[in-house]
């Protein structure tokens, strides 16, 4: 494994809500999620399953034709949609102990909106891991001011591959290195819940972190692995488009618009990065995060989701509804 660089810090982390307002949104059920949908609304009042912990990532570079965001196919049941950020559920062995640079918990706790610091770690430390398994991005190194450099090698995809299917942790994997996380890397950027009727459900909060120079991005080997730097710009990145479904060419996705294939989270996330100036505005806009979950309505015999969400610029010089 490679060495480490010494890097300048991302700015300080702060609670300072910006002005905002709201807007609401309504996007389509996809048609693979219709039937519980209706379903949901049939039975009348029900306990919603429960939502488990996770985190998501939106790794971001600039690029002439705008900020680009790093996209990733996942399963077609995944609570974070078939097409999505970095991301998973939060594990036990996300509680880990191990070298910790950046905010304490507790400060993440005050940013998140939790008073739990303990989960607040949980969310920080997964979407680390989470970045890294699916990226290859690391956000680590043997102290506050050094980052890993030269990730690329046959070595890091296979430890990456080892973590994925549970062969030793990650809090072990740093530790055999004495690395640390840089979690002053990370800036917080959302919290979304799936909505009730849903089968899987996630409670998520988004992160977003720049791309490191010196790491090379690339999807975790395996069966029907697709990722790529998207602009946020480029029509593939928009709802109607089908451009990325085709792309990837599976059964599931060919022929199928992002409003299909994308959660309104992600596509939300996508809008909000077609405006911003660029990284530097975008990691550096003042956020206060809440929790935002899509409601399932009905409207003229259409299934559609409702959600209300902050309408504030970030990153960009003015606030336009998202």
């Amino acid at each position: 494994m490679p060495g480490a660089s010494p890097t300048a810090p991302v700015c300080a982390i702060s609670t300072e809500p910006p002005a905002t307002g709201v807007l609401r949104r309504l996007f389509p059920v996809p048609a693979s999620r219709l039937d519980a949908a209706r379903t949901w609304l049939q039975l009348g009042a029900r306990t919603p399953r429960r939502a488990r912990e996770a985190s998501s990532v939106l790794l971001v570079r600039d690029a002439p034709d705008g900020v680009r965001a790093w996209l990733g196919l996942r399963g077609p049941e995944s609570p974070l949609g078939m097409i999505s950020f970095a991301g998973g559920s939060c594990s036990v062995d996300d509680d880990a102990q191990l070298p910790w640079f950046g905010p304490t918990p507790a400060k993440w706790a005050a940013v998140l909106g939790m008073n739990d610091h303990m989960l607040a770690r949980r969310h920080v430390l997964a979407a680390i891991r989470e970045l890294f398994e699916e990226t290859g991005v690391l956000l680590a190194g043997p102290d506050p001011l050094s980052l890993i450099e030269d990730n690329q090698g046959e070595d890091w995809m296979r430890a990456r591959q080892a973590l994925a299917s549970a062969e030793f942790t990650f809090a072990e994997f740093l530790q055999r290195r004495g690395w640390g996380v840089r979690t002053d890397l990370l800036r917080p950027v959302g919290h979304w819940i799936s909505p009730d009727y849903e089968l899987r459900r996630f409670d998520t909060y988004y992160f977003a972190a720049a791309a490191p120079a010196g790491q090379e991005v690339s999807p975790l080997k395996g069966k029907d692995r697709w990722g790529r730097w998207v602009s946020a710009k480029e029509d593939g990145a928009r709802p109607e488009s089908e451009a990325l479904g085709d792309e990837i060419g599976l059964p599931d996705t060919v022929g199928q618009p992002l409003a299909e294939l994308a959660t309104p989270a992600t596509q939300v996330m996508l809008e909000k990065l077609r405006r911003t100036r660029g990284c530097v505005a975008y990691l550096s806009s003042k956020r206060h995060i809440q929790a935002f979950q899509p409601e399932l309505v009905e409207v003229e015999d259409n299934l559609l989701l409702d959600v209300t969400t902050v309408d504030a610029a970030e990153g960009s010089a003015v606030a336009r509804g998202r």
